[in-house]
């Protein structure tokens, strides 16, 4: 399945007003960087404190957005900020603990579909603790009932926290059947681009925590699961498009600043 020019043109529209956005709400930062000035320019300088502010709020400003529009053609619906659940049974928790501590001492090798069942089995058994539900960056439902949680991470996300990310991922879980047992559930980390490119993604780091067959989606594997082969590519366009129509108002933007 490839993007209809439909959909490729309301992507654009996303992309655009997404960065129209953040031209009319910006404010550089006002620090005086006397030499950095007179070596590279103010409007240079500008434009770096722009591509750092932009890369701090890509992922809600323009791929969740984008994500969305892209799965909408595939999948049943598509959300994004979705909160999970407010309730996890105290077997659960007594579970996902249990799972958390092989992984770490490295008793077990992770195994989503077994953890999940193992979830899935005490769900409602014990007391029901209330928890603060938390976001999962995008939800969308196939047309077999199916939801798919995704936790939209940096392109270096910080390997230490994996730990925590692999908590929240569980715990999704076991929030989302409390509320309906037999429901189909999968969750996982997006990784919008390969930093590394051309080299393959460093999975290697994440072993032993994360089942990366199904816990980790890294660029192409992400957006062509939300809109179908080739969406991974079609998506660079689009961006590639969006950013030659948006010239003329970046620089004119941007040269106020000289």
């Amino acid at each position: 399945m490839s993007l209809s020019p439909s959909q490729a043109s309301y992507i654009e529209e996303v992309i655009k007003n997404c960065l129209r956005g953040k031209f009319k709400n910006y404010k550089p930062e006002t620090s005086y960087m006397p030499f950095h000035f007179r070596l590279l320019g103010k409007d240079r300088m500008a434009l770096y404190s722009f591509i750092h502010s932009l890369n701090t709020s890509f992922g809600t400003s323009i791929f969740e957005p984008v994500a969305v529009a892209l799965a909408k053609q595939k999948f049943k619906d598509a959300k994004r900020k979705v909160l999970v659940g407010d309730n996890i049974s105290e077997e659960a928790h007594r579970i996902i603990q249990n799972i958390m501590n092989d992984l770490t001492t490295a008793q077990k090798q992770p195994d989503k579909e077994s953890e999940i069942q193992s979830i899935r089995e005490v769900c409602r058994t014990g007391n029901m603790n209330k928890v603060r539900p938390s976001q999962a960056d995008l939800c969308v439902e196939d047309h077999n009932g199916t939801i798919f949680l995704f936790d939209l991470k940096t392109a270096k996300p910080n390997i230490g926290n994996f730990k925590d990310f692999k908590r929240t991922l569980l715990e999704w879980v076991a929030a989302t059947l409390a509320d309906n047992p037999q429901k189909r559930v999968k969750t996982a980390i997006a990784i919008p681009y390969n930093p590394y490119e051309p080299q393959p993604y460093e999975r290697w780091t994440l072993r032993g925590m994360i089942d990366l067959s199904e816990e980790l989606f890294v660029a192409n594997e992400f957006w062509d699961f939300l809109g179908g082969e080739n969406s991974y590519e079609e998506l660079l366009s689009c961006f590639e498009r969006a950013g030659i129509e948006l010239r003329p108002e970046i620089e004119s933007y941007f040269s106020k600043f000289k």
